[in-house]
């Protein structure tokens, strides 16, 4: 059966339904925002719980339910350590961060950094954010296109566009305060379809194999492996590096990233982001904990059930085709027949004694599959279309396509997409916002009405969103989607939030080293970065410790004669 066709009439209308409701709604609602303020800010009239699940939306994009199941389907539940430093960063954000950016009345984070330092070390920052927030942005539409071309059989061309035209439409119409109302909706969305996808995976288990047997059967294959507190830096994902390379990279993620700060900056009071920030931090690591299960149990799923050698539906067509072709069947056939071994020995559940002879299986499994990575790889390189061997990001996506019934297909579908058009949503009003605030306002010298900044929003909204396709239309897979997203973001992160603490903590330090000293870190994190010397989790720790210690070192150097304004001047304005 084509995968296609296994979207019935029901699945069309729950798609379809949700989609057009969420562009419907988020227009309908926000068609009257005229100021700047209402546009931007979303009115200052949000409350906590609106901004806690729109602070999640924004960070929960498609590739948190694309990719995190697949990460957890290969690599376990330790991907869980990388969100360690979150609850701490909230603290942080809610006693420094949130009372200053509120008393300043800023609209954007950047134009903090002006009062401190100068223009020039605000344009900076907001620049550095524009370009890792506009690549992010085009990835977030890649991810969902990526599901659409497999169930659909359409160009991702096509789908890049339309996904990325759905999200501009009620973006560009409502401002902040549409992507804060309508990710209401898309999270309910997200949570009951997480929950009804769980429990049909834990549904069509045999009948003997319980929850706790199926948390066995996992961990004999190493898939319960949470912690891990060795100090190898060729592991990316460690207690270590969650707790402080995590921390480091949420601090500035949340605390000066605008697609972040945009959602707590239209509160009501300090004490409702503040709230907000709270609920997130109490609710996201559980999320993505219960996430990353939600994968596990794929794993248990399919030790009891048929799995392709890879979950990429592209390839067999590829294989089909190719001189690798034998070669293949043999690798599926000796892959089947592991899996054969594997069910007779679990499906009575799992017994200590067979422990070995279960890894051992894994163990020649994952070679089997890394061969057939590698015939792959060979055929990719003398074909005209991209054919990507790693199939982590298919994973979750096959097993909702073969194995759930008519409407929950057609649910969980909106669940990605829903997720993917929260994030992109609120990544081009901040990519609009800093535009418009920080580079256009900033450097337009006659006096503009608000409707005329509310206009040029709209159009930089606009702008950015076709940008953000176009960065989708020439995107490939790396590793995993969602590790793309977070390299991207701890190539530039670290850099920013030094500014941000040395512009609230070092008051000596003024505008001209700041802004020396962030060139030269961002030239040394890149190429750190390719070099590949650190994983990119400790690029955040990395890239704020040199900017701080550069800055400081070159402010030491320099004459003292430079006026500024310290953090007390600022906050008496």
């Amino acid at each position: 059966m084509e995968i296609e066709s296994k979207l019935h009439l029901v699945d069309w209308i729950i798609l379809s339904v949700t989609l057009i409701f969420i562009v419907a709604y988020g227009t309908y609602v926000t068609r009257k925002n005229t100021n700047v303020t209402d546009y931007i800010k979303g009115g200052n009239d949000t409350k906590w719980w609106t901004i806690g699940l729109s602070v999640m939306a924004t960070q929960a994009s498609a590739i948190t339910f694309l990719s995190t199941p697949g990460q957890a389907f290969h690599s376990g539940m330790g991907f869980v350590q990388f969100y360690f430093g979150l609850p701490i960063a909230m603290v942080i954000i809610c006693v420094v961060f949130i009372p200053i950016y509120h008393k300043l009345k800023v609209y954007t984070a950047y134009e903090f950094l002006e009062g401190r330092f100068d223009l020039k070390t605000r344009s900076l920052a907001a620049i550095l954010f524009l370009i890792q927030r506009g690549l992010a942005a085009g990835i977030t539409i890649f991810a969902p296109a990526i599901i659409l071309s497999a169930v659909l059989g359409w160009d991702l061309l096509t789908l890049n566009i339309i996904i990325g035209f759905l999200v501009i439409i009620y973006t560009v119409s409502g401002g902040t305060k549409a992507v804060n109302v309508t990710q209401k909706q898309q999270m309910i969305i997200i949570f009951f379809g997480m929950l009804i996808a769980f429990y049909m995976i834990m549904s069509q288990l045999p009948a003997d194999i319980t929850f706790r047997k199926a948390l066995d059967i996992a961990g004999a294959s190493g898939k319960m492996e949470v912690l891990d507190f060795s100090f190898d830096l060729n592991n990316r994902y460690t207690v270590w590096t969650g707790f402080i390379g995590g921390t480091f990279l949420m601090l500035s993620y949340f605390g000066t990233d605008q697609s972040q700060v945009q959602r707590y900056l239209s509160g009501k009071s300090v004490r409702e982001s503040q709230l907000g920030m709270i609920f997130n931090g109490l609710l996201k690591v559980p999320m993505q904990f219960f996430i990353l299960l939600v994968g596990v149990m794929v794993f248990v799923f399919y030790q009891f059930n048929a799995s392709p050698l890879n979950f990429n539906p592209k390839v067999d067509d590829a294989i089909a085709n190719s001189e690798y072709k034998e070669k293949y069947t043999a690798l599926t056939k000796e892959h089947i027949a592991i899996e054969n071994k594997k069910k007779a020995l679990l499906i009575d559940g799992f017994q200590i004694e067979e422990k070995e002879q279960i890894q051992s299986l894994n163990k020649r499994d994952l070679e089997i599959k890394a061969s057939a990575k590698k015939i792959i790889d060979k055929i990719d390189e003398t074909s005209i279309e991209k054919i990507e061997s790693n199939d982590k990001d298919y994973v979750f996506i096959h097993f909702i396509l073969n194995n759930l019934p008519r409407g929950l297909i057609g649910l969980l579908l909106a669940v990605i997409l829903s997720a993917a058009m929260s994030s992109t949503a609120s990544e081009l009003n901040a990519l609009a916002s800093t535009t418009a605030i920080d580079l256009y306002r900033r450097n337009v010298k006659e006096v503009k009405s608000e409707g005329h900044y509310v206009t040029a929003s709209k159009w930089f909204t606009l702008a950015w969103g076709i940008l953000a396709i176009l960065v989708a239309c020439v995107a490939n897979l790396f590793d995993n989607l969602i590790q793309l997203v977070n390299i991207i973001g701890s190539i530039f992160y670290g850099n920013v939030l030094g500014i941000f603490l040395l512009a609230f903590f070092i008051k000596f330090v003024k505008g001209n080293a700041v802004f020396v000293a962030a060139i030269i870190t961002q030239t040394i994190i890149i190429g750190v970065f390719f070099l590949d010397w650190l994983p990119y989790l400790w690029l955040n720790l990395l890239g704020c410790v040199l900017v701080m210690g550069i800055a400081i070192l070159l402010q030491s150097l320099m004459p003292k004669k430079e006026n500024f304004n310290d953090l007390e001047t600022i906050q008496t304005n």
